[in-house]
């Protein structure tokens, strides 16, 4: 089996993966009710705080541009929706007997941010080599204040010391992988400030996502019809035409973007004449958008294969008021 840091650290991160798979948060006491998880106990912030510093030792090691061999299943945006995030491992194989590329958005919106989370951080400690998790334009702390994941933290714990921990992590996370030096995967899209890989490799990730330049970009940007740059209806990032992509991936010798950050109604779309491809993993979003999700596999041989797949059964939603803003759906 493959060392990873957890199964040198004493061998509690099976059980603890075990438990997050049934969707129930670390330290969690049995019989523990679900909709009143106030929690304020040492333990659990002691089990989340233990996670994270494992798992910034491996992310601190990985590069702006993380390689990844084949064969490799990408995923896009997941947004707290965990009962589909166990549905995406149902139909793709669980980790580690499949490889896994998640391209961001792993909290906020749906009402499972921090089980979410917390499982495929203790998947990546766990597994380090079968699991890439990159950075996307929520996994920071000035959106997760606005679109949920804090206060859902707030709710199931009781203080915000477990958001803290999360957040300060997410500075660590890759902002991009290279699969097979063929398929440049990201949250966004490209930047204006960024002609090559080079560029994104000298990158100082581990801040906040900043509000402009390229670090901005690379998690912000989307394709676009038009040629050229645009100016976003985001507010953060550029809107970037076929001409744009075509040149990228002709001085880099790709074959494909691979992005994430849209919601897209099959769960995955082409554009830029299939030099850019959206994977949205997240299925009827929000709980009410009746979009499709998607996986896209890539085998030994580099053959591509879309995976849709449709929401897992409803599981009876927390009783939660929703104050989130609806931003771009």
């Amino acid at each position: 089996m493959e060392e990873s840091v957890g199964s040198r650290g004493g061998g509690g991160l099976d059980a603890q993966i075990e438990q997050l798979m049934e969707c129930r948060p670390l330290s969690e006491p049995e019989g523990h009710m679900r909709h009143m998880p106030r929690l304020t106990n040492g333990n659990v912030l002691e089990s989340v705080k233990t996670l994270c510093e494992k798992a910034k030792e491996i992310l601190m090691e990985e590069s702006n541009v993380q390689p990844v061999k084949s064969p490799v299943t990408i995923c896009g945006d997941i947004h707290g929706q965990f009962h589909d995030l166990v549905e995406l491992f149902r139909i793709g194989g669980k980790c580690p007997d499949t490889n896994y590329l998640f391209m961001g958005d792993y909290v906020d919106r749906g009402y499972y941010s921090v089980e979410t989370v917390t499982l495929l951080v203790a998947l990546k400690v766990r597994y380090p080599q079968r699991i890439t998790i990159l950075r996307g334009n929520h996994e920071s702390r000035q959106i997760t204040q606005v679109y949920g994941f804090y206060d859902e933290c707030l709710r199931k714990y009781g203080s915000a010391n477990v958001w803290k921990i999360f957040t300060d992590l997410f500075d660590y996370f890759p902002l991009t992988a290279l699969v097979e030096s063929e398929i440049f995967c990201l949250h966004g899209g490209l930047s204006p400030s960024i002609d090559n890989l080079d560029s994104v490799r000298s990158l100082d990730r581990v801040q906040e996502v900043p509000h402009e330049g390229p670090m901005c970009d690379l998690l912000w940007s989307d394709p676009d019809d038009r040629c050229g740059w645009g100016i976003s209806p985001r507010g953060a990032g550029y809107t970037f035409g076929q001409d744009i992509s075509e040149q990228f991936n002709h001085t880099n010798n790709l074959k494909l973007v691979a992005r994430a950050h849209q919601l897209v109604m099959e769960g995955y779309n082409w554009a830029h004449e299939q030099k850019v491809v959206t994977i949205f993993s997240a299925p009827n979003y929000c709980y009410r958008c009746g979009n499709m999700a998607s996986i896209l596999e890539v085998d030994d041989c580099r053959n591509h294969t879309f995976i849709q797949f449709e929401p897992a059964p409803r599981r009876g939603e927390p009783d939660v008021t929703r104050r989130t803003p609806d931003y771009f759906l």
